[in-house]
């Protein structure tokens, strides 16, 4: 009971953190498994099934703030959906999903340090993709959700910046609803294809539920720590690089 404990209370902080910026901490409760020796069978479907549950009210509460935008987000989720679906059914060998999982937390660590420097929204750099890139992009990191369990918005978020296709809040309202659709269209072909869930996620999915409430209210108001990005960064880069080698 202590551990299942500490576990919940280590989803909580994540969730708190993640939602500030739009993201419901799938990168960083598969680390936490990963540091914590969860088996591949049990940290998919838990990352999945707490994706979802705050990626929703993450979703909700930055919509409401006036952030999210339908024409930037339809052609990413169009082409995410059933990728996903198509991931989240797939079985891969044990070192394989360690090794893609690994590569993923690395990326998501690359990501929180270099958001960090981002200051603040510029709306004047900003333009929108085409409607095929959007569907390349939004397909490829469909896939990689499903298949990883990790919502794809970790993915999504940096090339949204990086390209200047959406300012810091506006990626965040996208990156919530992207990470949204795909996790439930992963954890449908995951319990498709037959996958069971591990016991306790009923706890752990009360504990992302208060983090994510306080996080993701700073989040669409003012909340801005790139301290604590850097640090959860560093946390995602190790618990990567223990997977992956």
């Amino acid at each position: 009971m202590h551990d299942i404990v500490m576990i919940g209370i280590y989803f909580f902080i994540i969730a708190l953190l993640y939602s500030t910026v739009g993201h419901a901490g799938a990168s960083g409760y598969l680390a936490t498994m990963a540091l914590l020796s969860f088996s591949p069978a049990a940290m998919k479907p838990t990352a999945l099934v707490l994706n979802i549950i705050v990626a929703a009210v993450t979703t909700s509460r930055f919509a409401r703030a006036g952030y999210f935008s339908w024409r930037l987000f339809w052609p990413f989720a169009l082409a995410s959906v059933p990728m996903a679906f198509f991931g989240g059914g797939m079985h891969v060998d044990t070192a394989i999903y360690k090794i893609l999982v690994g590569i993923a937390l690395v990326f998501a660590a690359f990501y929180l340090i270099l958001r960090s420097k981002v200051a603040s929204d510029d709306p004047e750099r900003v333009t929108f993709p085409g409607i095929g890139a959007s569907l390349a992009v939004g397909g490829g990191l469909g896939f990689l959700a499903g298949l990883t369990g990790v919502g794809g918005g970790i993915f999504l978020s940096p090339v949204l910046i990086i390209l200047h296709w959406a300012g810091l809040r506006r990626t965040a309202a996208v990156a919530a609803a992207f990470i949204l659709l795909n996790s439930l269209a992963g954890l449908a072909g995951f319990i498709q294809k037959g996958g069971v869930f591990p016991d306790h996620i009923a706890f752990w999915s009360v504990a992302v539920v208060a983090g994510e409430y306080i996080g993701s209210t700073l989040g669409a108001t003012k909340f801005n720590s790139p301290v604590l990005r850097v640090l959860l960064g560093i946390m995602l880069g190790m618990a990567g690089m223990k997977l992956a080698l």
